[in-house]
């Protein structure tokens, strides 16, 4: 049989109601959640179960979506299912970081409580986060190189859907050679900042000073990081890594890549929403792909293992 990856989407997939049945119908779930709510000092559960207008804004969302995938995660652990390998994509990692054993969920909860607060500070004005769909990642790498003005790639999502980010005025000028390069659309996110941008790495650095005084263990599931697409090696490399996965390009299609050259043949999306299933269907379709978001997942993902 193929390995087993346990993988956690990132900011977007929220909504409000996320994993309220895993609180309700099992203790060790509502646990996870009273446990972030005392690291990050604000009432997680409120914030994930009543309407209210903060849980799309970076600072609580981040604390909200990590305490939501944690908990789906501490269910399906205690149905007996485990990976050999786990990944999240962007603010998904810190789920990651929990599976792999390398950080507990306080630490988690409280330097993920921080990294929205310092992403949201960061933010600069007139930043933008174009998808570019339908082009050539060497295409759209070339075109952000040529334009002037702060652009980047933020995410490498899966063929044909690549996200650019980075100054406003520089992220329309690239978005409007693309589409003249044969891009199919682009389409402008509803971002409150240019995620994965060096724009906002004096908020990597301020999360890396937060990072000094966290526990990181030794890695007891392998773990891959969005940075670079590869197993971290060490429990030393944690902290820069995250510092710089502020800033830096999402490589969430080679990481997948570099899963299922490692033998990965069922991938379990554990969190709100299927964004990383729909990626997943572009990248490869011949892997096994399960969710886990409701209450009734968690049976219906062990009887698929079996």
């Amino acid at each position: 049989m193929g390995k087993i990856a346990f993988i956690f989407p990132g900011q977007g997939a929220q909504y409000v109601g996320m994993a309220k049945d895993f609180y309700d119908a099992i203790p060790l779930c509502k646990e996870v959640f009273e446990k972030a709510s005392s690291a990050s000092a604000l009432d997680v559960e409120k914030l994930c179960f009543e309407e209210n207008d903060q849980i799309n804004i970076t600072e609580y969302t981040q604390i909200a979506m990590v305490a939501a995938e944690v908990a789906m995660l501490r269910a399906l652990e205690a149905k007996g299912v485990k990976p050999d390998v786990t990944a999240g994509l962007s603010l998904g990692e810190y789920g990651a970081l929990v599976a792999s054993g390398v950080m507990s969920e306080e630490d988690v909860f409280k330097v993920v409580r921080k990294r929205g607060i310092y992403m949201q500070e960061a933010v600069p004005t007139g930043g933008a986060m174009v998808a570019v769909l339908g082009l050539d990642t060497k295409v759209i790498e070339e075109v952000c190189d040529s334009v002037d003005g702060q652009v980047t790639i933020a995410n490498y999502n899966c063929p044909g859907q690549i996200v650019i980010t980075g100054e406003e005025k520089a992220v329309a000028t690239a978005a409007e050679k693309l589409a003249e390069a044969g891009a199919k659309r682009c389409v402008s996110l509803k971002v409150s900042g240019p995620f994965h941008s060096p724009l906002l790495a004096g908020a990597g650095e301020k999360l890396g000073k937060e990072l000094e005084d966290v526990a990181i263990n030794d890695i007891a599931i392998p773990y891959i990081a969005n940075v670079t697409a590869d197993y971290v090696a060490s429990k030393d490399d944690v902290k820069a890594l995250l510092e710089k996965q502020v800033s830096a390009s999402v490589r969430w299609q080679q990481t997948v890549e570099r899963m299922i050259a490692d033998g990965v043949t069922t991938f379990i999306e554990i969190g709100p929403g299927k964004t990383l299933s729909g990626f997943m269907r572009k990248i490869n379709r011949d892997v096994q792909v399960l969710n886990v978001e409701k209450v009734e997942d968690l049976d219906k993902v062990v009887e698929a293992l079996q």
